[in-house]
């Protein structure tokens, strides 16, 4: 039933999002922020029925970390499709997602996502890559915090603490913008969905925000690999949260 209600949602939400767009459109004809943040509540107003709906409970630690009058470059782990929904459900201020290119051909997906700045990453394309990069560092200077996975794939291991290598251009984002990283990470999130394909189950979720760093303020050795530096953080955050209950 879970299953089915979650897909219902975000069918309804697609199909009356079509004349959702044009009134979209005309709030921004006369204020582009007001559309900006509109589009943006909108959005996390369906995820959060989502996640409702799917049973994800969460415990969230940290919050108070993130900036609420400041950009940022989010990082975090991804090991569900429900990761989105739960980080993107709680930004504060207008935040753009970088996903794979794949997401983009979801019929009605694609709008929404140029509504709000998201971008698509194709990993196989080297010169379009570095375009993907270079258009989040203007988002990041034009005061849209951007989020994204730097393992850059769904990390499939059993281990809910194991962490992939990190995309070290990743972080160029951050550098070139001069904005701050903040990592996060999600526990049990696979259980909720790839673990039982195709069905949803209720799941407790561990979301946690680390403490924003400036990659400037790190040593010379981190700041050549933040990287590396970020992926360290990020594990033992996982490992800190690791027993407390899936369910």
């Amino acid at each position: 039933m879970r299953s089915i209600l979650t897909a219902l949602a975000a069918v309804i939400f697609l199909i009356i999002g079509i004349p959702l767009l044009g009134i979209e459109w005309l709030i921004g004809k006369v204020s582009p922020h007001a559309r900006d943040i509109s589009s943006l509540r909108l959005v996390q107003g369906i995820f959060k029925i989502m996640l409702f709906l799917s049973g994800v409970k969460l415990t969230v630690i940290g919050e108070e970390n993130v900036p609420k009058d400041q950009t940022v470059l989010y990082v975090l782990n991804h090991r569900s499709y429900y990761d989105i929904f739960i980080v993107y459900s709680r930004c504060p201020g207008l935040t753009g997602f970088i996903a794979k290119k794949g997401i983009g051909k979801i019929p009605l997906v694609k709008p929404w996502m140029d509504r709000l700045y998201c971008l698509l990453l194709d990993h196989d394309d080297k010169r379009a890559s570095m375009r993907t990069i270079l258009t989040a560092i203007d988002h990041c200077k034009n005061g849209i915090s951007i989020a994204v996975c730097p393992e850059g794939t769904r990390c499939r291991s059993d281990d809910d603490t194991e962490l992939l290598p990190f995309h070290e251009g990743t972080f160029k984002i951050a550098t070139k913008s001069g904005v701050p990283v903040v990592p996060v990470t999600m526990n049990h999130t696979s259980a909720i969905f790839e673990e039982h394909m195709p069905w949803v189950h209720g799941t407790h979720v561990v979301l946690e925000y680390g403490k924003p760093v400036m990659i400037s303020d790190l040593s010379p050795e981190d700041q050549k690999f933040p990287g590396e530096y970020f992926r360290g953080i990020m594990t033992e955050m996982l490992k800190k949260n690791e027993d407390l209950p899936a369910k």
